[in-house]
């Protein structure tokens, strides 16, 4: 939405009786989330919207008597500084929640000795069923649009782990060393004599001792 911005501070004079208090009773905030004031016929007490030029959040927890049946949001500022550095802006707002026009309608009942409460009651209360079925509407799309529920299986128990037999392990046998017998000491081997012996049996003895 494109609106109309002014703002303003505690210290003004048509705000010091209220001090730094809100038509909720809240106290006025400026930080993460500031503080605005608005026709509650309009922004619902309660609503919160983001300025798209300066990323800023506001929630509406006040109003003003130049305000009723109007669009222009009033932004609270700490100081007269800032008040008067914002001054008249129109800016693009984006509605993030509304707030509740039931408990507005009872808390603007019961001050509507003053002409722009009651002003703002008025069209609240004839607008009551606008907002209600807009909020049914919003309520049953938001369902709609959320996803089915998964059904998800329970997980298989698993298995308790029984004792392993433990492997029984057989001493190997041990191939014995074998036994070298002790190496016999060598035979002499016989040669022949140096010198022939005499005789045909002594030369008979000599081949065979020649041959052994």
């Amino acid at each position: 939405m494109n609106v109309r911005t002014t703002a303003y501070t505690h210290s003004e004079a048509d705000h010091t009786k209220y001090g730094r208090k809100t038509a909720l009773g809240t106290t006025l905030q400026c930080g993460p989330l500031h503080s605005a004031a608005a026709d509650w016929s309009r922004w619902p007490a309660g609503s919160i919207f983001r300025i798209r030029e300066t990323g800023e959040i506001f929630q509406v927890d006040d109003y003003g008597w130049a305000l009723a049946g109007t669009n222009t949001v009033d932004l609270y500022k700490s100081s007269r500084g800032g008040m008067n550095q914002w001054g008249v802006r129109r800016v693009t707002i984006e509605n993030l929640r509304w707030g509740d026009p039931q408990r507005s309608l009872a808390i603007l009942r019961g001050r509507s000795r003053f002409k722009h409460t009651k002003l703002m009651a008025d069209q609240l209360e004839s607008r009551m069923s606008e907002w209600l079925s807009y909020d049914s509407s919003a309520q049953l799309a938001a369902a709609e649009s959320a996803p089915a529920p998964v059904l998800v299986s329970a997980p298989e128990p698993e298995p308790v782990p029984t004792a392993r037999a433990i492997p029984v392990v057989r001493p190997i046998a041990v191939a014995k060393p074998l036994q070298v017998a002790a190496a016999q000491p060598a035979q002499p081997v016989r040669t022949a004599q140096a010198t022939r012996p005499a005789g045909p049996t002594a030369t008979r003895e000599a081949f065979l001792n020649s041959v052994r």
